[in-house]
């Protein structure tokens, strides 16, 4: 029989994602609209998003933050164009994010000595190929196949390359060992379900180095450049934007950082995402026509989780479509290059006492798509 209850919030996107628990945005700190973010008001709430995210997330002293513009994207690609060629690159992808950055490592950047790692969705790739004398690129948890990799241990602390990691469903999701990575990005978008457009980059000190001792032999577009006659331009990092940035985003992501604090710390938000992902896990395990895409368990992402279901692709969306109209659960269906299937979102900002009143919803959807 159809279901009774409905999730109070059937917002389940893997991005832009949910907003916190009890979010309202008529109490934003308003008062930096209207002004320059140059002027001094805007400056420090710019400086102080790089500065609470630093400290939130515990990150090794030494690392600087930076609010950049273009979302993960732009952060991944300012720090691609900036910074590779020095050194062969070892670029690794699972999904279609990182396959994204191997494209452009090979096909715009034309990099000489690229070794490419690839796997299918659903599986991780044989790290144990990693070159510690290169440079590698990654993302640490594919958004579109709900694989991660399960720790760092496969990256060397003696390595002679940097590390640039894509984390943007990761960070706040899961426990990133900061001093194996050199270069960081996420978006605002994911874990903490912010706005959209703009990109947090995070660089190690050896990141810095890199960009104080290596010119690439290419020109770099204004939006990408991070050094002036050699040096870091550290203004950047303490709230003097490349460009102009939406404020009203800005204050929107201290609340959220404000959320975080408020319900115990960037270890709280972890434990959020492994308890939702036990709804699925719990759900998934009594039935055998839904399975994780991830093959193992200690790759199975607990903030984008993809699902496969014994349904053809044409039945799957009907599924999708039928959840949608029931306005149960929104924007479910897996990522446009992953295999047919659900992608339910169970980041932070979501709470587990609606993908509880959703898993029902699932069994009465299957069922009605199946008959």
């Amino acid at each position: 029989m159809q279901p009774r209850v409905k999730p109070s919030n059937p917002n389940f996107s893997s991005g832009p994602c949910a907003k916190r628990p009890g979010y309202d945005v008529s109490q934003l700190d308003l008062s930096v609209l209207g002004r320059s973010h140059r002027a001094t008001i805007g400056k420090n709430a710019l400086k102080k998003a790089c500065l609470d995210t630093a400290k939130i997330l515990g990150l090794p002293e030494g690392y600087r933050v930076a609010v950049v513009p273009a979302s993960d994207t732009g952060a991944m690609e300012m720090a691609m164009w900036s910074m590779l060629g020095q050194r062969p690159v070892d670029v690794l992808y699972w999904e279609s994010f990182g396959q994204g950055w191997a494209t452009d490592i090979n096909k715009q950047l034309r990099l000489d000595n690229v070794n490419t790692i690839s796997a299918d969705y659903g599986k991780l790739p044989d790290l144990s190929q990693v070159n510690s004398d290169h440079d590698i690129v990654f993302t640490w948890n594919g958004t579109t196949s709900g694989v991660k990799v399960p720790n760092a241990d496969w990256i060397d602390d003696d390595r002679q390359g940097l590390t640039f990691c894509d984390a943007t469903s990761a960070v706040f999701a899961q426990p990133l060992e900061w001093e194996k990575l050199d270069v960081i990005t996420y978006s605002w978008q994911k874990v903490l379900g912010g706005e959209g457009g703009h990109g947090m980059l995070i660089l190690s000190p050896r990141a810095v180095e890199r960009l104080e001792s290596y010119t690439p032999d290419r020109p770099l577009p204004k939006i990408f450049r991070m050094t002036k006659a050699g040096k870091l331009i550290e203004g950047l990092f303490l709230g003097a934007t490349i460009n102009t940035p939406s404020m009203l985003c800005v204050v929107d992501y201290l609340d959220a950082l404000n959320w975080v604090e408020s319900v115990g710390g960037v270890k709280a938000t972890n434990q959020r995402c492994d308890d939702n992902l036990s709804v699925l896990e719990n759900f998934v395990a009594s039935r055998e026509w839904i399975d994780f895409l991830a093959e193992h368990e200690n790759t199975r992402s607990n903030s984008s989780v993809c699902l496969s279901l014994d349904l053809t692709p044409e039945q799957v969306k009907a599924m999708v479509n039928l959840l949608d109209q029931e306005e149960v659960a929104y924007d479910i269906g897996a990522y446009r290059d992953a295999p047919a299937g659900l992608r339910i979102w169970c980041g932070a900002t979501i709470e587990k006492a609606n993908l509880e009143a959703l898993m029902p919803w699932l069994d009465w959807a299957y069922a009605e798509v199946k008959k």
